[in-house]
């Protein structure tokens, strides 16, 4: 079928309003300072003419022309990752779509799909997606089928992003069935050969990755698993490390959530492992190293019943301490020793401490890292307040009780100014400093 406008008559009555309009903002848009100036700016599209030929011309151009100037501006700043001025161009290709071929013309529902993907690529805006994406299926439903291929790539960037939308909407059942569609219309592409390796990868890994997230959060882990194998199966073919590796953390994830410690350790260290030999000391690695860190210092909570179990436990007592260190160095290397991930990863150290009766060097962490809690949490914070328990619960320990009632009266008044004097962190300070006193 033609692109071609409905008629002549519709032109001319369309350019007497829409068009004004958005030759005003064309004009707007693309001057730097003002038309008189003879200034251009840079185009990273070589075939986009200049800036003053733009807007010398563009009032003098039928709105198809100018939809095609807008395309090539889009696809340009697209291209230069210049994301805000891209959206505006889209959005006034889909403006100008409206007014050459119609409301129900296929041609909107692909300015509008593209619109979709930039709102939701570029910027994360969900429910503008959404709201677009259903407009644009509504669209696609009603207009006379174009060429195939055009036709179901279409309306697989619909669906794919309606799927990805809903997601992050909480809306699961929207996201599952968007996804599944997805799926379908994917297949039958493939089955024609009409995509590249590269591009269907891309697309399949999404929409695995979204469907398990949709069914970990729907409380159906089977399911979750079973499509993070295929994103891994999928993978393979392309030896995609960094993203194997996201698949082993999701799938530590839905195991761990499960109470399947042993699987979510095995999914870590696989995961560990590729971390490392792309880039050792990398962040992802140390991220990595802490989550295994608190997956061994779980399996060392257990007790130790027998000769087995107890070597058991020492041997998680070992790798979590190992990890705990590995992430630490990392963090305090490549963030410094007041990031937010370092000061958190010695918090958890330091709670592994107490549990393994380490209290001096769990002491020894938290006055270490008081004054950079203080610099970077404030005086009256949570975290200063937490940290001064843990030291004045040491101090209580080893029968410093001068020291102790000092520290946890402090940690009284920051609690007290947090929480107020009824909270129950507030009075079992309070029981615990009048027990010192």
């Amino acid at each position: 079928m033609s692109l071609a406008p409905h008629s002549a008559s519709f032109r001319a009555s369309q350019q007497s309003c829409s068009v004004a309009a958005l030759d005003e903002s064309f004009t707007s848009f693309n001057m730097s300072s003002s038309a008189s100036s003879g200034e251009s700016l840079q185009e990273t599209d070589s075939t986009i003419i200049s800036q003053k030929a733009d807007v010398k011309n563009y009032s003098m151009m039928t709105p198809a022309e100018k939809l095609s100037l807008c395309e090539r501006r889009a696809q340009s700043l697209a291209d230069s990752e210049e994301y805000d001025p891209c959206i505006q161009e889209l959005v006034r290709c889909l403006a100008l779509s409206r007014l050459v071929y119609g409301n129900e013309h296929f041609a909107v529902a692909q300015a509008q799909s593209r619109l979709v993907k930039a709102y939701l690529q570029y910027k994360g805006w969900a429910h503008q997606a959404q709201e677009h994406a259903s407009k644009a299926h509504e669209v696609l439903r009603s207009s006379q089928q174009e060429e195939r291929m055009s036709y179901l790539n279409c309306f697989l960037t619909v669906h794919q992003t309606l799927g990805s939308a809903s997601l992050l909407l909480g809306n699961l059942a929207e996201a599952e069935s968007s996804s599944q569609k997805a799926e379908i219309v994917m297949g039958d592409i493939v089955a024609q050969k009409a995509m590249g390796k590269e591009d269907r990868v891309e697309i399949e890994y999404e929409i695995f990755t979204n469907l398990a997230r949709v069914y970990q959060r729907q409380g159906k882990p089977e399911k979750a698993l079973s499509q993070c194998e295929r994103a891994l199966e999928l993978l393979q073919e392309g030896a995609q490390l960094s993203r194997i590796c996201c698949v082993y953390r999701n799938m530590a994830a839905i195991e761990q959530a499960q109470g399947h410690l042993d699987r979510a350790i095995e999914h870590l260290l696989l995961a560990h492992s590729i971390a490392l030999s792309q880039s050792p000391g990398s962040l992802e690695g140390a991220q990595i190293a802490h989550s295994l860190a608190l997956a061994y210092s779980s399996t060392s909570e257990s007790s130790q019943r027998n000769v087995i179990m107890f070597i058991s436990f020492s041997v998680s007592v070992d790798s979590a301490a190992h990890f705990f260190k590995e992430s630490i160095s990392v963090y305090r290397s490549a963030l410094g020793p007041q990031d937010t991930l370092t000061l958190s990863a010695q918090d958890d150290f330091s709670h592994f401490l107490l549990l393994t009766g380490q209290q001096e060097r769990c002491a020894e962490i938290q006055r270490e890292s008081l004054a950079y809690k203080k610099s970077k949490f404030g005086e009256l914070s949570a975290e200063v307040a937490e940290a001064l328990q843990l030291i004045g619960g040491v101090e209580m320990t080893q029968c410093q009780m001068r020291h102790a009632h000092r520290t946890f009266k402090k940690c009284l008044a920051i609690v007290n100014l947090l929480y107020g004097p009824q909270h129950k962190k507030t009075k079992a300070t309070q029981r615990t400093v009048d027990m010192l006193s």
